[in-house]
């Protein structure tokens, strides 16, 4: 990852973390739909921001509904082939453009 912007994982706590990883793995997965494979390169923490703040401001963290969210993605090798809750929608997919 690059980028200016970094979390601070011992100060964020479990919940946090887990929510960031979401819209990491969810701008992750927006950019290969939006912009093909290769672009998931450019995955990075200043873009996360974007996600993270469109979804801060529309309430969806709060349990707004909209349509948009989060949804279970498939296994990926960057977090160990696990399955996880990622984040999608608008905030994903602005972030994807940036």
């Amino acid at each position: 990852m690059f980028g200016m912007v970094r979390p601070c994982r011992h100060r964020l706590g479990e919940s946090l973390t887990a929510q960031w990883m979401a819209h990491l793995c969810g701008l992750c997965l927006a950019l290969r739909g939006d912009h093909g494979q290769l672009a998931r390169i450019v995955t990075n923490y200043d873009g996360l921001l974007v996600s993270v703040l469109t979804e801060a401001q529309t309430g969806l963290a709060t349990g707004a509904s909209s349509g948009v969210g989060r949804r279970t993605a498939g296994p990926c090798p960057l977090r160990g082939m696990r399955t996880a809750s990622v984040a999608h929608g608008e905030g994903a997919r602005l972030a994807a453009a940036v």
